[in-house]
């Protein structure tokens, strides 16, 4: 289970790096040349709608998803120091 572990926290360490290698200069590049403009209009235009209940569902569904993720990252970070004492 402990080699499990470890090669998990790798891969995650390894794919956060690449999609923070790939959104950071994306990023910057949509800042810099008005891509973030057009962006801001379109959504803009989108919500005009109001806002009902799958903004709210959907919304109350991404803050569950990273509570339950620190979660689990504390439960295990927790479960490994046990272990080694």
């Amino acid at each position: 289970m402990a080699d499990v572990v470890k090669w998990w926290s790798r891969l995650t360490a390894a794919l956060t790096g690449a999609v923070l290698a790939l959104v950071v200069p994306a990023h910057a590049w949509a800042a810099s040349n008005g891509v973030a403009d057009v962006a801001i209009e379109a959504a803009k235009r989108r919500t005009r709608g109001g806002r009902g209940f799958g903004f709210l569902f959907g919304g109350a569904l991404c803050c569950l998803f990273v509570v339950a993720a620190i979660v689990l990252v504390v439960v295990l970070i927790s479960r490994n120091r046990k272990r080694r004492r």
